[in-house]
């Protein structure tokens, strides 16, 4: 299917590849497919992509079709090694890594396998290879789905990577550090449900300050709501500011539901994520009474159920 002389994205994109000496040619208005050197072909979802070059004027689509044909050919050029029993993506070889939005600018997040994960937060798929972690290509998947893409790179994640859970005990606040030294350990966040089985009625608090640390508190009467807030927001800050590549220092409140309520595997296949929503506090000393301030709704939200539930 050529594009036709209407479809002045789909045009420029097979100009792009065509001067970087690559015949491609649009099998969908989504789909473009990309002749590669040895006569393979290999195919890639451009949805996304054609979302972020439809905000940009006419005159720019070919510097934006460059900047993705440079990143596709790039890719290809350095082809994940194919699995032993065939061609295609290895999937043994794939991880999850969770990004700060900011991270990825537009044309990253549409060049690459991404989703967003909370507000803030991004999850990409990456191979892991021996000396390095590469970020998953869009043009690399193949025949493979997205979904199927996370939910391979999320098991291999959680089940062939090493964690550890340490239990802490501050000011009184309960938490959990689900860690180890590689940078996959914020795939555990979808399977949070493995380390607090039992009914959760208020949820839990959960912050990803680092790529190598998932820290939880259980939501529970014991612990005024506000000292445990105040202190996982005092953990994640300290971690994001100590270690390398933070992540975020942003807590947020993870509400089980849908998500959990699927079978494990099911969930990680499903393209869906856990409901996780911001959340934090302001406390400050005025004289000597200390003011509280809840910031944003979802905290709002919170509070006001917990307190209601308290009596």
């Amino acid at each position: 299917m050529n594009p036709s002389q209407h479809d002045i994205i789909g045009m420029a994109l097979i100009d792009a590849f065509a001067q970087r000496g690559y015949r491609a040619e649009l099998a969908a208005p989504d789909t473009v497919v990309v002749t590669l050197k040895d006569g393979n072909r290999a195919q890639a979802d451009i949805a996304q992509w054609r979302q972020h070059a439809g905000r940009n004027p006419r005159s720019a689509l070919p510097g934006v079709a460059a900047q993705y044909a440079d990143q596709a050919v790039q890719a290809l050029e350095r082809q994940t090694p194919p699995a032993p029993s065939g061609g295609g993506l290895d999937t043994a070889s794939l991880r999850v890594r969770l990004y700060p939005e900011d991270a990825l600018d537009e044309r990253m997040q549409a060049a690459l396998v991404t989703r967003p994960f909370a507000p803030g937060l991004l999850q990409a798929v990456v191979v892991d290879y021996p000396d390095s972690i590469v970020p998953l290509n869009r043009a690399d998947l193949g025949g493979l789905a997205e979904d199927a893409a996370f939910g391979h790179a999320l098991a291999q994640s959680i089940e062939r990577e090493p964690h550890y859970v340490q239990g802490n005990d501050l000011d009184g606040v309960k938490m959990s550090n689900i860690g180890e030294q590689h940078r996959y350990i914020g795939a555990h966040a979808q399977v949070l449900r493995r380390h607090f089985p039992g009914p959760l009625p208020f949820g839990a608090l959960v912050a990803f300050p680092l790529p190598e640390y998932v820290t939880v508190h259980e939501i529970g009467t014991e612990t005024h709501l506000v000292l445990a807030l105040k202190t996982m927001q005092d953990v994640a800050a300290r971690f994001a500011g100590s270690g390398e590549k933070p992540i975020t220092a942003q807590v947020y409140w993870w509400r089980p539901g849908r998500y959990e309520e699927m079978a494990e595997r099911d969930a990680l296949f499903s393209g869906r994520v856990p409901d996780l929503r911001p959340v934090g506090v302001q406390v400050e000393l005025d004289g000597d009474s200390l003011q509280v301030g809840l910031v944003g709704d979802h905290t709002a939200e919170l509070v006001q159920g917990w307190e209601a539930a308290r009596g």
